[in-house]
This record gives C-alpha cells, structure tokens and sequence, in this order.
C-alpha cells in the first residue's frame, strides 16, 4: 500500500501505522492505548488531535468500544494493510487537512468522500427504491471513473463509495478497485451476487467494505426486496465474515419498521452476530420510485431513534450512524459538496443522493469545475439550514431550503417525478411533517447543546 501524498510525514504515517496494526493484532484491548500514543505522532491538526483524545477516553470508560476494537483481530490481512490503511492515513490524517488547504484555494468545500453510481442497472427491484426511477440502461464508463479518482486524488479525497443501481452488476467493478489501491470504498449493495468468487476477489483486493442493504429481518426484507433475499443476505454476511472481510449494513428506516429495528435490540445483536461492524441508517425520503409519504417517521418514531441510537452506540460493538438525527454532531446537512455529493450514473451531479438535481455533468467537466457550481455554492452558503441541528436535511427537515436553492441555482429534475419534493401533494406533505418534527425535536436538540457543552468544560 502507498501513501499518495506529498507530505513530509507520509513516510512515517505509514511506518508508524504498520507499528500500529502489530500492536492491536498482538492485544488489541491491551496495547490500543499505545496505539492512540502513535498516531498522535502524525496528527496534524487540532481537531484530529481532539478526536483522538475522546477516543481514549471513551475507550476507558466504555466496554461496547474495547468489544469493538478486539474485532480487529478478526480482520483479514489485506484488510488491515489496505482499507485499514486507506482510511485512516490517506483517508482521515493526511486527506482530510488536504482537503481544506485545497478549499480555500478554490473558495468553495472539498468532500471527504464522493458517492459514485458505476451503472444505474440493478437485478433487483425493491418497492420504494430511491433511485428507482433513474434510467436503468445509464452507465459510467470505467475511464470516466478512473478520472474522477485520479482527480479526486489530487484534491485529498481517498475515500470512494459506490451505490447504484447494484455495483456488483457493473463489469469492470473489480477494474476500479485494483487501478486505486490507494483508496478506501465502500460499496452499497444487495449483496445477493456476492458468491464465493466475488468475496474471494474482495478479499484479494482488500480495499473495498460492503454495506450491506436491509430492512430488518426476512419478513420486512423480503416484502421489500423479493422472496428469498434475507436468504441470500444472510449466506453472503457469512463468506465476508469467514474470510475476514470488514462489512457494515445499510438501513432504510420506515413508519412500518422502525419499531423492528430499533425498539430492542434483537436485531442489532443479530447483525453483531454476523460480523457487521457499522451501520448506516437512512430515514424514508418520498422520492425515486412511488414515493409514499405515509411510510415517512413520525415526530415520535423519529425521537425515539434519537434516544435509541446513541444508547446502541455506547453499549454495542457496533457503529450505527444515523444521519438525519446526527445533524447535532455532523454540524447539519453534509451535502451539497461539503462533505459528500453524488454522481449518478448519466454523470449528473447531484448535492445528495436523495437530491435529484443538477446543473453540472462531470463527463463534461473536471472535479474542480463542478466542484464550484452554482447548485453546491447555494448549498454551502446556507449550511447549516436550521439552528436547531435535529434539522439538518433541506428535503425532509426545511423543504422550502430546498426550493429555494433548485430556484436559485437554476438546477434541472435528473428524471422525471423528481420534483414532486418542490410542489404539489408530496411537497405539501414535507412541509407539514417537517413543522411537526421542528416542535417534537426543539428539547432534543436542546438537550444535546447542553450535554456538549457539559462535556467541552
């Protein structure tokens, strides 16, 4: 694995790493401390320095986290030598700092990762989907990916995910992660192509985690997705976790399954049962493929997932993000370029994979140029949309945020029905659910104010 980097510490990040990773494979819940003590060598910023320093704490004080970090041993070697590697040095220590020295030379935010549809094709055809209306005969060619890395690179982002579509239908997928060895992906995937050969080849790579999509246990799953998938889901999370290859799950939360999902933990342990080690929770958006309102959280659905996800966190060996209620941590919504925009696979660019709009096509223009386009610019200079961080999204949370910026940008729908969320019945309903979630999360947000502040004294 090499570092990319022209820094003068790239060469010992990643010696200083590698002592790492002998530490943890020796004793992992004995030696992490020394681990800490090392890479504070190669921090570079402040902030880092701060992460670090909670991570320490945390982990003396909070068993679900040496749980979590004696999962290392269990991890594939060309794992921790590659997607390790790639997250946490060029990814997070060196990238990220990277990233922001090339923001203000541009005048705009760089992202610490970039979402990237390979095809829009998928063999699947789950109810709801939200790229479900996106032509399924779109696709990136390879050489048009392999730029976008490359440029992508030179702005300090080596961290790729890919959704879809389903990426494992996408030919030259393994092309993608072979010509970047440098680089960490995650790919979001149904995970019912992932056979002995495909995880074989994964395992040989070692720089791609997949996420894997579910919405509970086989009744709620299937219903979705097709008879016989929680099946296949299952039988595929057992070939990652017998080759040792790191995986996380991807979630969509519903009005019908949120109780399944989060109201014990049965399914939680389920998932760290199998070996999953992260989560990703996305709360139903109406948008894509028969967009349904009444599938959406309510108020009280909503907060209870914001009393249930930090409780999961600190007493589970398992990382569950949460990403519409983790705006208070997040400092809001972090599309729109800030951290993270989307590329579907016709090339538009899009703020977020839920926000099908767009001025820009990148088989047009290069990183840097859309990087600065009037969609992203209108964004940012809003961000955050609400004071009240429990608002972060301007779909769901400040639907008007987001007519405003279509309106003032000039940004065009990426499919037809793509602008229900901007008028008519599904715009009204956002207004309304959001007014309702802005009274029910008002304490919530409050609450979590007052705890940070405890904590920074």
């Amino acid at each position: 694995m090499a570092i990319n980097f022209n820094f003068a510490k790239r060469f010992a990040a990643e010696k200083i790493l590698k002592r790492a990773i002998n530490y943890i494979e020796k004793d992992p819940e004995e030696n992490f401390l020394k681990v800490l003590n090392l890479v504070e060598k190669i921090a570079s910023t402040d902030k880092h320095l701060e992460e670090i320093e909670n991570i320490r704490k945390n982990f003396k004080t909070n068993p679900a986290i040496r749980e979590y970090v004696k999962k290392f041993t269990d991890i594939a070697p060309s794992y921790k030598e590659g997607l390790v590697m790639n997250f946490f040095i060029n990814s997070g220590l060196l990238g990220i700092p990277y990233q922001y020295q090339v923001a203000e030379e541009l005048g705009v935010d760089v992202p610490w990762t970039i979402l990237i549809d390979p095809t829009s094709a998928c063999n699947l055809n789950c109810t709801g989907c939200w790229a479900g209306e996106y032509d399924q005969s779109d696709r990136l060619s390879l050489d048009t990916i392999d730029r976008i890395i490359n440029e992508a690179k030179e702005l300090g982002i080596y961290f790729i995910v890919l959704s879809g579509g389903e990426p494992t239908v996408y030919p030259e997928l393994f092309d993608i992660f072979e010509r970047h060895q440098d680089v960490g992906f995650m790919m979001y995937t149904n995970a019912t192509l992932i056979n002995d050969e495909m995880a074989d080849r994964m395992l040989e790579v070692g720089n791609v985690s997949p996420a894997i999509s579910l919405e509970g246990f086989e009744k709620s799953t299937d219903e979705r997705r097709g008879s016989g998938v929680y099946k296949k889901i299952m039988e595929a999370m057992d070939r990652l976790r017998e080759r040792g290859i790191v995986f996380g799950t991807s979630i969509t939360v519903t009005r019908n399954n949120v109780e399944e999902l989060f109201a014990t933990d049965e399914f939680i342990d389920t998932l760290v049962e199998k070996g999953a080690i992260y989560g990703w929770s996305f709360h139903y958006v109406p948008i894509g493929r028969d967009p349904d309102l009444d599938l959406m959280l309510t108020p009280e659905q909503r907060a209870m997932m914001a009393r249930r996800i930090p409780e999961i966190r600190q007493n589970k060996p398992f990382f569950l993000a949460d990403f519409w209620n983790d705006g208070t941590f997040s400092g809001g919504c972090i599309a729109g370029g800030r951290r993270y925009f989307h590329i579907n696979a016709r090339g538009e660019v899009e703020p977020c994979a839920f926000v099908h709009f767009a001025v820009d096509n990148i088989n047009d223009k290069s990183l840097r140029e859309v990087l600065q386009n009037p969609l992203f610019k209108s964004y940012q200079k809003r961000q955050p949309f609400n004071e009240n961080l429990m608002l972060p999204c301007p779909i769901i949370d400040n639907p008007q945020q987001l007519r405003d910026i279509v309106n003032e940008s000039g940004a065009h729908p990426t499919h037809i029905g793509a602008e229900t969320v901007l008028q008519g019945e599904i715009a009204a309903g956002l207004d309304k659910i959001s007014k309702q979630w802005s009274e029910r999360s008002k304490p919530i947000n409050e609450q979590r104010n007052s705890g940070q502040k405890k904590e920074a004294k």
